[in-house]
């Protein structure tokens, strides 16, 4: 199942927001996954409150990265 997505993922990686280049997708990433990592330690007295909010976190911003 993860191939597939892979798949369809470098398929389609011109009709994404990644579009602009391999750099920029990689940087704007590394800072979403950067933001929700920093959320989980906020959290991290609470791990199913920090897991949730992380995951949220690096969902809606990749999905938004993708999509503009």
């Amino acid at each position: 199942m993860r191939l597939a997505w892979l798949a369809w993922l470098a398929h389609h990686w011109n009709e994404l927001g990644y579009s602009q280049g391999l750099m920029r997708g990689t940087i704007a990433t590394i800072a979403v996954l950067i933001t929700a990592g920093l959320v989980a330690m906020t959290l991290q007295r609470f791990r199913v409150l920090a897991l949730a909010a992380a995951g949220s976190v690096a969902v809606a911003g990749i999905g938004w990265l993708a999509l503009h």
